[in-house]
């Protein structure tokens, strides 16, 4: 008996100092705790993403005369064709671009596109590119119009957060806080001030830690991501030291609690 009673002691300790950690962690729950004193306005330049290697585009192109356009969008059957002529013989400002024919950008920066040929994206923006089609159409095709959308565009989510997991943005254009919501937000095991960003472009791998307790980050340059980032959430002290425990041992400390407290009125009689 005299044994045991160190030992539950000591029990009661390591759990007190697990509840002292959560307690310190809890600190640091709320991301941005000073955006009052912040420019929420992000530079909008920080949004520009050129397109990277392995992105898939689908591209799309019309005229008034879609027979013309046929030849551009090849391996792409005239039934799925997205139908961009409207009333009177016009045609759309900013053609749908659901479906289409989809390419793949290779190592090099290059897509082999119908009757033009290779090429080449390396440092284009979506819009860019779109724009470079549609002058080189000029020469086949009267008034073309382009559609580019990549399809691809894929952010990966691991560490202390809900739904870990790969996940493709529809619309190309995500935030960081966007990112995390997809994710179901961190855990609340998550160390919200060393967030690691990996960040991959034109070949370039770089690594950042965000802080998001202060809301300074929104205007840099990894406030809005870009095709590829990986974003790993850390696990904060509470979540080492649990798991370096037994997993039985809440149930030892609802036992020694029990315990003690018979010892005690035990002693008393």
């Amino acid at each position: 008996m005299k044994n045991f009673v160190p030992l539950l002691l000591l029990l009661l300790m390591t759990s007190c100092g697990v509840f002292k950690n959560v307690s310190s962690d809890k600190k640091n729950l709320n991301y941005m705790q000073n955006i009052d004193s912040i420019a929420t306005q992000a530079a909008v330049d920080q949004r520009i993403t050129t397109i990277q290697p392995g992105d898939e585009l689908m591209i799309y192109v019309s005229a008034k005369d879609l027979d013309v356009a046929k030849p551009f969008n090849q391996n792409f059957s005239s039934g799925q064709m997205v139908q961009n002529a409207i009333a009177g013989g016009n045609l759309r400002e900013n053609p749908t671009a659901d479906s289409g024919p989809t390419y793949i950008v290779d190592s090099k920066g290059n897509i082999d596109f119908p009757v033009l040929g290779e090429r080449n994206t390396t440092g284009k923006t979506i819009e860019e590119f779109k724009e470079d089609l549609r002058q080189a159409l000029k020469e086949y095709i009267t008034n073309p119009v382009v559609s580019v959308k990549n399809t691809n565009y894929k952010i990966t989510i691991l560490g202390e957060v809900n739904r870990p997991g790969q996940y493709i943005v529809p619309d190309a254009n995500a935030t960081f806080l966007n990112a995390l919501g997809l994710a179901g937000d961190l855990t609340i095991y998550g160390k919200r001030d060393n967030v690691l960003l990996v960040r991959n472009v034109d070949g370039k791998t770089t690594n950042t830690r965000i802080d998001l307790n202060d809301a300074k980050f929104i205007n840099s340059p990894y406030y809005y991501l870009k095709q590829g980032d990986v974003i790993y959430v850390t696990p904060n002290s509470t979540k080492e030291k649990t798991s370096r425990l037994d997993p039985n041992t809440g149930l030892y400390i609802s036992i020694a609690s029990i315990a003690i407290t018979i010892i005690a009125l035990i002693v008393r009689k």
